[in-house]
């Protein structure tokens, strides 16, 4: 029981122990968690409770307009996020196996930056994200609120926002990257799919998008355990939060892609 408390107090002294840029506590939303919390419990309550009462008895809004304009904005932001990961330097500063080295170079330190203000704009578009839920309660899309939905954007914004307070660097911006790539696709899919049926029959790759999920969370999980194997100089406490969720995500993506694809093979 004691080498327990031992392990956990480690593991929480850890994170705030660890150098990071202070900046980012003058950044907004990042002074504390207060913003970020609001904003999530707001989107719960809202695409819970508050919205679905709100339509009980309004006809469905039509937002063909709203949606393929926000469709293409995700696209392009997504594509933004993607390069900047992927730029020159940043990009082998991401896959450098010396994890936090105390020894780090100007060169590696203003890389470093880069990828700490990339991640910013990757929370803000996680918040941003909220809003496909909100689209699907103003047009009564009630039952595409699920579990995995619901869960997946909100411990996204969460995720997004510790990583940032916490563990600022090359170790998350794998993660980014593989997530925003995957976005450039899904939202191709929903920009197409909002300019209208005429379009559908452009869709037929959906369920492929599912694949690219799993493939981009298995890599993802490859790569964390990877960071826990080389015993980098990070919090383990957040690792192991990353990790778990990854493995959620997993299986319930697995979980949609079996209920919604295998059982129309077995029909």
């Amino acid at each position: 029981m004691s080498n327990l408390i031992h392990l956990v107090m480690n593991n929480y002294n850890e994170i705030f122990e660890m150098k990071k840029d202070m900046n980012v506590d003058s950044w907004p939303m990042m002074g504390s968690p207060g913003p970020m919390l609001c904003i999530v419990g707001t989107y719960l309550a809202f695409v819970l409770k508050v919205g679905p009462k709100m339509m009980e008895k309004r006809p469905a809004f039509q937002l063909n307009s709203l949606l393929i304009a926000y469709n293409a904005f995700q696209v392009v932001f997504s594509v933004w996020l993607t390069i900047l990961a992927l730029k020159p330097g940043v990009g082998l500063l991401m896959f450098s196996t010396k994890c936090n080295n105390s020894n780090r170079g100007p060169v590696d330190l203003e890389l470093e930056a880069q990828v700490t203000r990339g991640a910013w704009w990757y929370f803000v578009a996680k918040i941003i994200e909220l809003l496909d839920t909100v689209f699907f309660v103003l047009r009564k899309k009630q039952n595409q609120v699920t579990f995995l939905h619901v869960y997946h954007h909100t411990i996204t914004s969460v995720f997004s926002w510790c990583y940032l307070k916490f563990l600022p660097g090359e170790q998350g911006a794998l993660l980014g990257c593989l997530n925003s790539f995957v976005h450039i696709v899904m939202y191709s899919y929903y920009l197409i799919a909002a300019l209208g049926p005429q379009y559908r029959k452009y869709l037929w790759w959906k369920k492929y998008m599912t694949w690219m999920q799993l493939i981009q969370f298995a890599i993802m999980f490859a790569y964390l355990m990877m960071i826990l194997a080389m015993d980098c100089k990070v919090p383990k406490a957040l690792t192991y939060f990353f990790l778990t969720n990854v493995v959620i995500f997993l299986y319930l993506f697995s979980d949609f892609y079996r209920k919604a694809y295998n059982k129309k093979k077995e029909v």
